[in-house]
C-alpha cells in the first residue's frame, strides 16, 4: 500500500500577476541583492539595495531594474532616480496600511512616472478599483476571492467618485464634484 502525498496546509497561496488587460506571465523577479543583476532577467530590488547600486549600473540596467518600496520608505529617496526605473513595486503588508496608495498617486500626478506601478502584498477585492484610480497598473494577486473574481472578469467597484484621480473620469450630470469612471 502506498501513501498519497497530503497537500501542505500552510502552503502560501499561488501568486499571479494581473493587469487591467487580464492575467499574464510575470517577467520580473524579486531579488534581495544586487548580484541578481549579473544574471539575465528583470529584477525588483529592495530600496536600499537599489540606492547602493553604482550609478552607471543603474543607468545601464534601466530596462531590467525595478525597486520595491515598503510603506515606511520615503518616496523622495527615488524621485530623482525615476528615469532609471522601469517599475516601482509598492507594498501592502497589511490591508489596513494605505500609505502606498498615496505613493502611487504622487508617482503619477506629481512626478510624472510613466513606468509600471505594481501593488504587492495584501491586495483585496474592495481595494483594487481604488488602486487602479490612483495609478497602479500591475497587481501581484494571491487572495483567493480576488483571484476567482478576476478570473470571472468581475471587477466590482463604485460607479461614482467624488475626487479626480490618475485615471480619466468625467463629471457626472450637473455636479462638478461627482465623477464617473472614464472609458
Amino acid at each position: 500500500m502506498t501513501e498519497t502525498a497530503k497537500p501542505e496546509m500552510n502552503a502560501a497561496p499561488a501568486l499571479r500577476l494581473w493587469t487591467p488587460k487580464g492575467f499574464r506571465e510575470d517577467d520580473w523577479t524579486h531579488a534581495e541583492t544586487a548580484e541578481a543583476l549579473s544574471g539575465n532577467g528583470r529584477f525588483i530590488l529592495p530600496l536600499q539595495v537599489f540606492l547602493d547600486l553604482d550609478p552607471q549600473v543603474r543607468a545601464s540596467a534601466r530596462e531590467r531594474l525595478g525597486v520595491s518600496l515598503q510603506p515606511g520608505d520615503q518616496l523622495d529617496k527615488v524621485v530623482d532616480l525615476l528615469d532609471q526605473l522601469s517599475l516601482v513595486a509598492l507594498a501592502f503588508p497589511a490591508f489596513t496600511d494605505g500609505r502606498s496608495f498615496s505613493k502611487a498617486s504622487l508617482l503619477r500626478s506629481r512626478h510624472g512616472f510613466e513606468g509600471a506601478i505594481r501593488a504587492t502584498g495584501q491586495v483585496l477585492i474592495d481595494q483594487l478599483p481604488h488602486m487602479l484610480r490612483v495609478g497602479f497598473d500591475e497587481f501581484e494577486i494571491s487572495h483567493p476571492v480576488l483571484l476567482k473574481r478576476l478570473e470571472e472578469g468581475r471587477l466590482d467597484g463604485l460607479p461614482v467618485y467624488y475626487q479626480p484621480a490618475a485615471d480619466t473620469s468625467a463629471p457626472a450630470g450637473g455636479y462638478s464634484w461627482r465623477r464617473t469612471p472614464g472609458n
